[in-house]
């Protein structure tokens, strides 16, 4: 499997023999380059500028806006509804869970609270979480690090913060999440790769690298 993050909450998540699935596609407003990717299936968390610019994509197949089950090329989908309850005018948000067999990725979208163990149960067992860090809108640094110690997945790759071409929202860096997770510096990676037998033991978080 490979994972490639595009910057704030979009990634390509490719699978030999499975459908390609590409998360929360964005437009020219944020800052970065948009990538006009190919994909069978592209997933939105929640109708806002900057997750659901789907004239953006090059090519795309399926849309999964909302909750329920699905089963695309090979790749068994769970969408599980996210409100926040401390909110007077609560907004929806979807979390995807994407099955590709061997290994599961969670995409928590834009989730804005620590979920209720209830949803955490509907998600099953996560090995990669892609997971927002920058506050705003979605969790803060702190909250990200108490849903990771919940889910406990192999991997953690954070998503939805500031970076230097980020124009369109003023998120926290990435760095306010690596210290709560007690991770002093880590290199960006171009992409990352998995393998079944190749998941660590503990959870390790995985930066990528939104330039290619």
């Amino acid at each position: 499997m490979e994972i490639m993050w595009y910057g704030h909450s979009c990634f390509r998540i490719t699978e030999r023999g499975y459908a390609t699935v590409v998360t929360d596609p964005f437009g020219e407003h944020l800052g970065y380059e948009v990538p006009r990717l190919k994909t069978d299936i592209a997933t939105i968390s929640h109708r806002a500028p900057g997750h659901d610019a789907l004239d953006s994509l090059r090519e795309y197949k399926y849309v999964i806006d909302g909750p329920g089950e699905y089963e695309i090329g090979g790749v068994f989908v769970i969408g599980v509804a996210a409100y926040n309850p401390d909110t007077p005018d609560p907004r929806l948000n979807v979390v995807y869970v994407f099955d590709f067999n061997t290994i599961t990725v969670a995409h928590l979208g834009d989730l804005d609270h620590v979920p209720p163990q209830a949803l955490i149960d509907q998600l099953g067992h996560v090995d990669v979480a892609l997971v927002p860090v920058g506050g705003g809108s979605s969790l803060n640094s702190g909250q990200a690090a108490e849903i990771v110690s919940l889910l406990e997945p192999a991997i953690v790759v954070p998503m939805h913060y500031q970076t230097p071409h980020l124009t369109g929202v003023q998120l926290d860096s990435v760095d306010r999440f690596l210290k709560e997770m007690g991770v002093n510096s880590i290199e960006p990676l171009p992409f990352l790769r998995l393998s079944q037998g190749g998941l660590p033991d503990q959870t390790q978080v995985v930066v990528l690298d939104y330039e290619h």
